[in-house]
């Protein structure tokens, strides 16, 4: 780390969280949760037929076996939270993998598992692998309760999936997208990746207007970041994330703004553009949720922790006791503090909103105003009758900033629960 760095990394960071020291995270277990505002649910899938060399999150390679122990194992995850959590109003629940439809049977078993334990939700988000989405498969889904779906194409190059590992080939997203839109979700996003090894802004452009001609309501497009602990980063001996070139980043993103403004898909996240009138399909910008499954996390305003991300630890600690393997105390500060950077992320920080959340004498800026009047003044948010939007510019600049962050604490996180099933400390 530079010298520069290691001065405004801690300064920026007391601005928003209220210290400069790092964060501990510790194999202790929380409280149970109680009544959560507007909560989320998150359920983690880890397995995956093909596992991409780049892909920095929890996944194994599908076993039966192994996943009938998790299948086992999840539902009394549930059970365990039911009393704690049941019964109240849940906004979304939110599928990640790995490959979610890897054994979609076993996933419908769960979807179910959780309705009856749980109570009803809002909508029902899932991501899927463009080669594990049959006709059948949706259809089990949409008769599940699932309204939004998150596809991954990736790309349309066969030479560049190949390069990146995929496993399938360049007809196979577009086919994947074309049919899910005809089946009538309620929203179907298309996740992209640019700055990819050796790709031109050509193929690019080439990829955002073929995926954007399929009708989707969301475009996603997401730059490659190697972690040190994936298969990729370990294979190239890195010790920090790699980023892909400012130029190249900024290029990619210029063009695709044009064109989705140009198509009728306006930007509505730093990453994403949707079509107006539609579902906008997020992750984990809820801002309290629970986690189910290995390396699922749970953010609940008094807590911050995240799951063992072993499959067969995880197993193992059910129904026994919750299978955390790391957890820190959250107080209002830092509640605040997450609640602002995913509200910077989907480019509107609004006052009304943040009191809704933090209190009716809550004031952003008496919280964050050391934070939020320098970025005016650099032109990376502009004042707006309920609060700050993010510029155009600001949507690149300011996730830059929040990548110096965001990704470090993934990349100690991730990697040190990945080392080890049960960490005694983790240190962000």
């Amino acid at each position: 780390m530079s010298i520069v760095k290691a001065i405004w990394k801690p300064m920026v960071q007391r601005a928003v969280t209220g210290r400069a020291r790092r964060f501990r995270m510790r194999r202790v277990q929380p409280e149970w949760p109680g009544a959560l505002r507007s909560p989320g649910l998150y359920l983690h899938v880890p397995f995956c037929k093909n596992l991409c060399p780049y892909c920095p999150y929890n996944r194994v390679e599908y076993d039966e076996g192994l996943f009938a122990a998790y299948e086992r194992a999840v539902k009394q995850e549930i059970d365990l939270y039911a009393p704690y959590i049941g019964g109240q109003p849940f906004t979304s629940l939110y599928i990640g993998g790995g490959t979610p439809t890897v054994n979609w049977p076993g996933l419908v078993s769960i979807l179910k598992h959780l309705r009856e334990r749980l109570g009803p939700m809002d909508d029902i988000c899932i991501e899927l692998h463009p080669g594990n989405m049959d006709a059948e498969c949706l259809s089990a889904l949409r008769e599940a309760g699932v309204t939004r779906l998150s596809i991954g194409v990736e790309s349309t190059s066969d030479a560049i999936l190949e390069r990146i590992g995929r496993s399938h080939d360049g007809r196979v997203g577009p086919a994947a997208v074309s049919r899910a839109v005809a089946m009538g979700f309620a929203s179907v996003n298309a996740d992209l990746m640019f700055a990819l090894p050796g790709q031109t802004l050509a193929e690019w452009q080439a990829d955002v207007e073929a995926v954007v001609g399929l009708g989707v309501d969301q475009l996603s497009t997401y730059p490659m970041f190697s972690f040190p602990y994936s298969d990729l980063g370990a294979a190239q001996g890195i010790r920090q994330v790699a980023r892909p070139a400012h130029r190249t980043v900024k290029a990619m993103l210029d063009f695709t703004d044009e064109h989705c403004d140009e198509k009728g898909l306006p930007r509505c996240a730093v990453w994403s553009w949707l079509r107006p009138g539609r579902g906008k399909f997020s992750s984990i910008t809820r801002h309290h949720y629970i986690g189910f499954g290995p390396s699922a996390a749970s953010m609940t305003g008094t807590d911050f922790y995240v799951n063992t991300f072993d499959v067969r630890a995880y197993a193992d600690t059910l129904p026994a006791e919750r299978p955390v393997a790391a957890s820190m105390p959250v107080n209002r500060r830092i509640e605040m503090a997450y609640w602002l950077y995913w509200r910077v992320y989907e480019l509107e920080i609004s006052q009304a909103r943040f009191r809704d959340v933090f209190g009716p004498d809550a004031s952003l800026d008496a919280e964050f105003g050391l934070l939020l009047r320098p970025l005016m003044l650099a032109g990376l948010l502009e004042r707006t009758q309920g609060g700050y939007r993010v510029t155009k510019p600001g949507a690149y600049w300011i996730h830059r900033l929040q990548n110096e962050y965001s990704l470090s604490y993934i990349n100690h996180l991730w990697g040190a629960c990945r080392r080890e099933p049960w960490p005694e400390e983790v240190r962000l």
